[in-house]
């Protein structure tokens, strides 16, 4: 087993590197990054959390992993192939043909987890992009004998997940089908989107924000999409569309409104300026099992990076839950 070393967030965090072997997508050897925060209890933790960021970020948000490990919680986070850590030279940023396939680097974290907290129970909390693929994961999980449940998760935590396309009807139809079939001939080809940092500039503390990050991981204006990625995500969509069965509660936070722009000002900061939260509640009954929806007023995207009120209120919502349901 590999062994860990110091991470780049310094004192207090390591980080263990996840070998995945060669891409199913063809970009070389692939890797995976999972990052603990140092465990300092006098007492083994008896629960777990392990976070998954969304799309152009990877983990660095300190506070979060103070909160869980306040509570009792070893925390750990994964930076997913080809994101943030694990990006390799030569490869896409973000890239994957199937979310599916994140399923390897899922399963590794979760058996390093139980294995390093005696087999507590883990619960799973994911932003964005990261709060469709956990659902998605636990979900296959649930179907397996034992379900999820014997698979040692306890519970999602899913701040502003990205449960469908934002933009007019017509773009999740006939622009679906066209990404579709762009996938097929050109799946690595960049889409040409407009322009945006709106939401990068809000956050980092170089810009309009007071967040400190690596925007050379995490750039202003994102990673550009490409229309492979795009139709994996899509597909996702659709399933949990359909219907999943967890079989675990689910916390759902997103902002109370979104406000689409792309250049920064003051109503950027307290509103969700990437996704649609109308679609994030539509769906979020999708997950099967006990779920409870929640809008956070003036939230921002990632919910545990708005302004000092509405933070607050998203952790607090947070700990209510997981004393209701008995997870912490």
């Amino acid at each position: 087993m590999a062994k860990w070393q110091e991470d780049v967030l310094g004192e207090g965090y390591e980080q263990q590197v996840l070998e995945l072997g060669d891409d199913p997508d063809g970009q070389g050897e692939i890797v995976a990054t999972l990052v603990r925060r140092t465990w300092t209890g006098k007492k083994a933790p008896e629960r777990a959390v392990i976070y998954v960021h969304g799309f152009s970020d990877y983990f660095f948000q300190k506070e979060l992993a103070d909160f869980f490990v306040e509570r009792g919680f070893a925390f750990y986070a994964l930076d997913l192939r080809k994101c943030g850590r694990s990006k390799r030279e030569g490869q896409t940023p973000h890239y994957v043909s199937d979310l599916a396939l994140y399923d390897a680097e899922l399963s590794q974290a979760l058996a390093i987890v139980r294995h390093e907290t005696s087999d507590a129970s883990v619960l799973l909390s994911g932003h964005s992009t990261g709060g469709l693929v956990l659902p998605l994961w636990v979900d296959r999980l649930n179907a397996q004998p034992g379900g999820s449940v014997g698979a040692g998760i306890s519970g999602l935590v899913l701040n502003s997940p990205w449960f469908d396309l934002q933009g007019k009807p017509q773009v999740r139809t006939v622009g679906t089908q066209v990404v579709r079939a762009l996938a097929r001939v050109r799946p690595f080809e960049r889409m040409k989107l407009p322009f945006t940092d709106a939401y990068g500039s809000s956050l980092f503390s170089g810009a309009n924000g007071v967040w400190d990050y690596d925007v050379a991981i995490k750039p202003l204006e994102g990673y550009p999409v490409t229309y492979g990625w795009l139709n994996a995500v899509r597909r996702g969509h659709a399933r949990l569309h359909r219907g999943l069965d967890v079989g675990v509660p689910s916390l759902v936070l997103r902002s109370d409104k979104s406000y689409f722009t792309r250049k920064w000002s003051e109503r950027v900061d307290r509103a969700d300026v990437v996704l649609d939260v109308k679609q994030i509640a539509r769906w979020a009954g999708c997950l099967g099992g006990p779920v409870e929806s929640v809008p956070i007023p003036d939230g921002r995207h990632d919910l545990f990076l708005s302004l000092d009120e509405p933070r607050k209120l998203a952790y607090e919502t947070v700990d209510s839950w997981l004393t209701r349901h008995h997870l912490a």
